[in-house]
């Protein structure tokens, strides 16, 4: 069997440049959305369900994306084509959405950025397995993070700077973004295409043929042998049946007791679910056993690592949902005194927002060349625990200070649990998945990111309008106490691979 080689400083920072696009992108999203929708009309407690665009996004595209993803070979090769096709769309996606003139086009214009960006994210994820020896892969996610961390500073203080740097406008008429916003968007735009045409014409994927090679006589311990897809028929229409009588009965217990309309997302998701359990028991039948079956019978067959890493998973990612989601909100009025789009206060506070962010970010970018030598020396799963308890703190303590200032200890710590979420789970799931396979299982680990993001999206706004009385502080301490449970549940986590 032939091992893979060991990549180069040179060759691991141009396999993930493309994350400087990527995650510009997602920056001036979290950043700067929940600001697009207030001015654009929104209420504090509607933010959640306009945000949903990002976990159905990635529900949808990324399984489908790594599926796909596994099964192509073409000029550009197995991945690039996928970061291609993304990284134009979602440029597009940045340069319209500071234009939106309603809020149900600026919700819009989100679903399709969003969507882009998952195109371009999840083939990006798995590239590093392809490319890299398990030997290699904390380090070659360390590397991601750190792109995404030093991107990110940037695109999330953009309209700081260019307000202060540059005297661009930073306020506006009502129903109308500032100047600042809009340029900053537009930036990102240009930086997207560029940087994932970078990884795009200086990275060479290795060919099918070759990947064979390196996998040719892998043990059980490296690579399960590919099962033969099988289901049961009855069961699964069965389980179809169920969850979409189920979602339909949810829908309607929401309608006549008048709960949150957010809650629908969760009745959409049995629903969505059932479905592809019921289309995938026809289809087998049928005698097919590729498509939506092979992707049901994956879902249901997972590695065993990643159904520990999964509990955890929902746990952290509710947490940083709750903190993207009230981040502005809660700044702008817990710690500026503000919550009109119109006011001065309002507008300085939405700009520390930004500061912010690139805090927690910059830490991460700088955390990321930590991370791999202490899993080196205690375990991934060790470094990752730890890692989330900062986190959890950091969180909690934003209810605790009222001067903004303050505020960058709490995301120096968030910054800790960033740099390790972005590293650790996928250092640990790429060592245990067939690599045939890597691209679906990296999207259907996207699942437990998802999950929790449409919890947060269903459940934060009730949440913030009955128990907090509208203050918006309280969804993010609560977030913070999320991600300390998070860390208790990956105690149970059972990382075999090497740590290195």
């Amino acid at each position: 069997m032939r091992k893979k080689p060991l990549l180069n400083f040179w060759q691991l920072w141009n396999m993930s440049f493309g994350y400087v696009g990527i995650q510009f992108g997602f920056a001036l999203q979290n950043a700067n959305v929940s600001r697009i929708f207030e001015t654009l009309g929104a209420k504090v407690d509607e933010i959640p369900i306009l945000w949903i665009a990002g976990p159905v996004s990635g529900l949808l595209v990324q399984p489908i994306v790594g599926y796909l993803s596994d099964k192509t070979w073409n000029r550009l090769g197995r991945r690039k084509p996928y970061f291609l096709i993304g990284a134009i769309l979602a440029s597009l996606a940045l340069l319209v959405m500071p234009n939106s003139p309603a809020l149900w086009f600026a919700a819009g214009m989100l679903w399709i950025m969003d969507a882009s960006i998952n195109v371009t994210m999840e083939p990006m994820r798995a590239f590093v397995g392809d490319m890299l020896p398990d030997e290699q892969r904390t380090t070659g996610f360390a590397v991601q993070t750190f792109f995404i961390g030093a991107s990110s500073v940037v695109g999330s203080l953009m309209p700081f700077l260019l307000t202060n740097w540059f005297h661009i406008a930073n306020t506006a008429p009502a129903g109308q973004l500032p100047t600042s916003v809009k340029w900053s968007f537009y930036c990102g735009g240009i930086v997207y295409i560029l940087a994932v045409l970078w990884t795009v014409f200086s990275t060479k994927e290795y060919s099918p043929e070759e990947q064979e090679a390196f996998h040719a006589q892998a043990t059980d311990a490296d690579e399960a042998p590919e099962p033969d897809v099988t289901l049961d028929s009855r069961k699964y229409h069965t389980t179809g049946t169920l969850l979409v009588a189920g979602g339909l009965i949810f829908s309607v217990v929401i309608r006549l007791l008048s709960w949150d309309k957010g809650l629908y997302i969760l009745s959409f998701g049995a629903g969505f679910y059932g479905v592809l359990q019921l289309v995938a028991a026809k289809r087998f039948a049928a005698g097919k056993k590729r498509g939506i079956v092979e992707l049901v019978y994956d879902l249901n067959n997972m590695p065993g690592a990643m159904r520990q890493l999964a509990l955890a998973q929902v746990f952290t990612w509710f947490a940083l949902f709750a903190f993207f989601i009230y981040s502005t909100a809660a700044v702008t009025s817990y710690h500026f005194g503000s919550s009109d789009p119109r006011s001065e206060a309002y507008n300085l506070g939405a700009n520390w927002v930004g500061v912010l962010m690139s805090v927690y970010n910059g830490v991460a970018a700088l955390v990321a060349f930590v991370l791999p030598v202490m899993a080196r020396r205690t375990s991934r799963v060790t470094t990752h625990i730890a890692c989330l308890v900062i986190g959890g703190i950091g969180l909690c303590s934003m209810g605790l200070f009222k001067e903004p200032r303050l505020l960058i200890i709490s995301m120096t710590a968030l910054g800790v649990a960033w740099a390790s979420l972005l590293t650790m789970p996928y250092a640990i799931l790429s060592s245990v998945v067939p690599y045939r396979k890597m691209g679906v299982y990296m999207g259907m680990f996207n699942f437990f990111i998802v999950i929790p993001q449409i919890l947060a999206a269903a459940l934060l706004g009730l949440l913030v309008r009955t128990v907090f009385h509208g203050h918006a502080i309280n969804a993010i301490v609560l977030g913070g106490v999320s991600m300390i449970a998070a860390a208790g549940f990956m105690m149970r986590v059972k990382d075999k691979q090497k740590a290195a």
